[in-house]
């Protein structure tokens, strides 16, 4: 038998995160994340060069009206659907060595279609494994992509996503098959890319 674990970030005796507009029901709390978090994406993100810390500032501009913690890297270990993802006490290591791998990688520009799908489906790959904040990890990904993409020359058609095909294509680069998340990748291209 496991020991049950009060998880800090939720309210006593729930599983629902504590929130600024102290929101007690999951709900209620879904529709309002998914509110701000979208009219924050449409704001000018913050200016950065696709660095770790540029992704943390990027979480933190989206989720800053709904958490407290926005930004910051989780102190919990979570998992979801059995898999477990990186180790809280591992993150920073993690994170720093993805970030300085994009980095040697010169943000994937002068690549090819293929070679940016392939490349940076790899990277979401990993960095969703790593999955370094307690909520909204999918999102700053999806965000972070566009502008990897755009820098790299290979702008997306976010428009064009089908969240169901793209959260399928996460769980399969989760076990190590990354070539559905390079396939919708490159189906997001925007044509004479």
């Amino acid at each position: 038998m496991y020991d049950a674990v009060e998880d800090p970030y939720c309210y006593p005796g729930t599983t629902v995160l504590k929130n600024k507009l102290d929101i007690r029901t999951q709900q209620g709390l879904d529709a309002f994340e998914a509110e701000i978090a979208a009219q924050r994406a449409e704001e000018p993100l913050p200016v950065g060069r696709l660095t770790y810390s540029h992704y943390r500032a990027i979480h933190r501009h989206l989720f800053q009206d709904v958490y407290a913690w926005a930004g910051k890297i989780r102190t919990v270990r979570i998992s979801k659907g059995g898999s477990m993802f990186c180790y809280p006490e591992s993150i920073d290591r993690e994170m720093s060595k993805l970030f300085r791998e994009l980095l040697d990688q010169n943000h994937l520009r002068d690549t090819t279609p293929d070679g940016f799908a392939g490349k940076a489906a790899h990277f979401l790959a990993e960095l969703n494994a790593i999955h370094p904040f307690r909520e909204g990890n999918g999102r700053t990904q999806l965000t972070f992509l566009a502008l990897l993409a755009e820098k790299a020359g290979h702008p997306l058609a976010m428009e064009h996503l089908v969240p169901e095909i793209v959260l399928q294509a996460m769980v399969d680069s989760f076990v190590g098959n990354e070539k559905p998340l390079a396939r919708v990748i490159r189906s997001l291209l925007k044509s004479g890319s």
